[in-house]
């Protein structure tokens, strides 16, 4: 188990996935969006960290929700926070939260990105260069 959980933390957009659960629970669009992965390869790490253990995932009608485990989470406390602190300090998981937070003030939904995904990057790099005009 302790081997499939570092080759599942060993690759950087599997990092940048737990950073954004780190804040709360997605569905596989919102993560696409936040991420600028495809569908399919987002759905390949996704399924690498569940199966590890890292991640869960709940199906609400069409959506399904990934979350950080609660399991991984009590059982490993420190490597859950040392985690949390080095993505803290990089500027590439720090650019996935700016994103995540201008889609939340935004408020935009999956629905919305179903609809009119490039609608959402636009506002969202908008909400981008606004934050960086300050």
């Amino acid at each position: 188990m302790l081997e499939q959980t570092f080759k599942a933390l060993a690759d950087e957009n599997r990092l940048r996935i737990i950073n954004l659960l780190f804040h709360g629970e997605f569905c596989v669009c919102e993560l696409e969006v936040f991420l600028g992965l495809s569908q399919s390869n987002l759905s390949r790490h996704l399924g690498k960290l569940k199966t590890s253990g890292i991640i869960t995932a709940e199906k609400d009608g069409q959506w399904v929700h990934y979350m950080i485990s609660e399991v991984f989470k009590s059982e490993n406390v420190l490597l859950f926070e040392y985690l949390q602190k080095k993505m803290r300090k990089d500027q590439v998981f720090e650019k996935d939260i700016e994103r995540m937070q201008n889609y939340k003030k935004s408020k935009l939904s999956c629905s919305v990105i179903r609809e009119n995904k490039e609608q959402v990057l636009e506002i969202i790099n908008q909400e981008e260069s606004h934050a960086k005009g300050k």
